[in-house]
């Protein structure tokens, strides 16, 4: 695999510190340090394939660490804080990544014979060790940012292809719960998807667990199971990234942001922040405005 790896390290060498488009639909590459503010974030489904350095990334209470040679899967989309390293060698982090389409994913399942049901699974996102395989299926995929002519007719057998290899291996469970429908993940992901399009409103369980068509006890078992998150705590903690992106970008204050996400009590919202992101709003946003210009003025 080393070879392999080789290649793929040389091909998204390109990638700058921040998402970096290929061309490819739906995939995409990031290098070197990326600020810890842009890694807090709202996650979409995706696979994840480490190159060079380790990422950690912390959903709720639970931190996976992930190596070169290792890819991650999120099958639904996750409030997440990350950060990224470079190897012991001192080369910079470097990633590629597929975000997930459900419909592909669904269509590909639809050529395939039925698995054997394998019952509830749990967790919404894992770590699992690369195969050769599917570093085959990665290769192809990023030399056709080379051949910009080919991606129409080749990139949708290559996302079939590393979907499928994904499907073989041991997280292959999550693509297949989160196309299917009825799954529990997939139930859970429409439920996930109200509260990511309403997180201002207030947030009802009964309404959604009836939306995901199961019992209260049920949906929150299966919501904390998939998230690592109770429907509230997921519900503060996209309003508290979504808040801080506000923040950030200089759109109000710490009151006006707190009431836009829908706090109803400024002084919560500001422990809860605090709390998060380790300082209270403002000097969260003053703390990362001033790193920002560090780096601009050494760039």
């Amino acid at each position: 695999m080393d070879a392999q790896l080789a290649e793929l390290r040389k091909l998204a060498s390109r990638a700058q510190n921040r998402r970096t488009e290929t061309g490819v639909p739906r995939v995409a590459m990031v290098q070197g340090e990326v600020p810890e503010h842009q890694l807090a974030a709202v996650y979409d489904p995706m696979v994840n394939l480490i190159l060079t350095g380790h990422k950690t990334m912390t959903v709720g209470d639970t931190t996976f660490r992930y190596d070169p040679a290792t890819y991650f899967v999120m099958s639904v989309d996750l409030p997440a804080v990350g950060s990224v390293h470079p190897s012991e060698s001192g080369d910079p982090y470097l990633a590629v990544s597929l975000t997930l389409e459900p419909a592909v994913v669904a269509a590909l399942l639809s050529d395939l014979p039925k698995p054997a049901d394998g019952g509830l699974y749990g967790s919404g996102f894992s770590v699992a060790p690369v195969t050769p395989d599917l570093l085959d299926a990665w290769v192809r995929m990023l030399r056709l940012m080379n051949r910009p002519g080919e991606v129409a007719a080749l990139a949708p057998a290559y996302e079939r292809e590393l979907l499928f290899r994904v499907l073989q291996g041991p997280l292959g469970w999550m693509l297949r719960d989160m196309a299917a429908p009825g799954t529990a993940l997939s139930r859970i992901g429409i439920a996930i998807h109200w509260i990511r399009q309403n997180f201002t409103k207030q947030l009802r369980v009964e309404a959604l667990a009836e939306m995901a068509a199961l019992s209260v006890s049920a949906f929150h078992r299966h919501f904390k199971a998939i998230t690592a998150l109770s429907p509230l705590q997921y519900q503060k903690r996209i309003r508290l990234l979504h808040a801080r992106s506000l923040l950030v970008a200089g759109e109000g204050n710490a009151t006006s942001v707190a009431f836009g996400v829908g706090y109803e009590s400024a002084t919560q919202f500001s422990r809860e922040y605090a709390r998060l992101f380790g300082l209270p709003p403002s000097k969260d946003a003053a703390a990362i405005a001033r790193r920002a210009r560090m780096e601009r003025s050494t760039a």
